[in-house]
């Protein structure tokens, strides 16, 4: 008998589960119900219904901009991340060299590191340069943020894969960039994107960053709304918050349907090879 069919799931650790998970989603429910509220100020229940919370915001030039300043900024860093995770993630994981640790450190430090200390060091950086409040010195501190987190994914991902396959190809007279076209890169893309979609969702919701290095002009929206839940809250609030549900269960469905397409791919892929064998 299996260690797995051995194991009785306990009914009090199921209910407790069951508990944490209402307990973490029932506020997604009553910021949905509040955002189409017809009343003026923010109450719960809402005493009708209506789209004005709605219309206010996506009628606003201030938040539509403050959309497209954060999109920017997440596909840029996104691109960004993807590309310096892998660089990083192949010599660190495949190559041998001494000072491994220590890179290691410097690759995971802004994962350690406050957010807050890293904002600052950064922001008087670009001072300096004359990048603050640029949509640029943005996307390279949420860049900074997220690699670790990228890095991490890339390197587990990278690890999993047979180095082998890309020693035979290169064995039958492939170049080693092209072995690593054709064979590594295809293995590995489910983690690239998958590291690209949560360096996109961490971006986009990144608040410090752009509140050190951002400026009136270049307001993310995470900083409006900061600034907005500071000076005044409203109910336009709330249908930012859905805005932002919504986008991130977006993602995280396409990260899903990305995943599904790269198995179904690699499943068909070894069925042609089996059949060809």
């Amino acid at each position: 008998m299996s260690i797995n069919a051995s194991i009785k799931p306990n009914p009090a650790v199921r209910v407790l589960a069951w508990c944490a998970i209402a307990f973490l989603i029932a506020p997604i429910p009553i910021i949905i119900l509040v955002s189409f509220s017809s009343a003026q100020y923010l109450t719960f229940p809402p005493p009708g219904l209506s789209l004005q919370w709605y219309e206010r915001f996506l009628g606003s030039s201030e938040w539509v901009q403050s959309i497209w300043i954060s999109l920017q900024v997440a596909v840029f860093s996104a691109i960004l991340t993807m590309v310096l995770a892998t660089m990083a993630a192949i010599p660190m994981v495949r190559a041998d060299f001494g000072r491994k640790s220590i890179i290691y450190a410097i690759l995971l430090a802004p994962m350690i590191i406050p957010v807050i200390i890293t904002a600052i060091a950064m922001y008087f950086v670009f001072a300096q340069a004359g990048l603050t409040g640029t949509v640029l010195a943005i996307t390279i501190g949420h860049t900074i943020v997220v690699l670790p987190i990228a890095f991490v994914v890339l390197s587990s991902t990278l690890q999993g894969l047979d180095p082998r396959l890309e020693r035979a190809a290169i064995s039958l007279g492939a170049t080693p960039l092209v072995a690593f076209y054709k064979i590594t890169l295809p293995l590995l893309a489910p983690g690239i994107l998958t590291a690209g979609l949560f360096a996109f969702l961490t971006s986009f919701d990144e608040l410090i960053i752009p509140l050190f290095l951002g400026g009136p002009t270049t307001q993310t929206l995470a900083v409006r709304i900061w600034n907005s839940v500071v000076m005044e809250i409203e109910p336009t609030i709330s249908a930012v918050a859905v805005f932002l549900i919504g986008t991130t269960v977006l993602v995280m469905v396409l990260a899903a349907l990305v995943s599904r397409a790269f198995q179904r791919k690699s499943s068909s892929s070894s069925h042609q090879e089996a059949s060809h064998a």
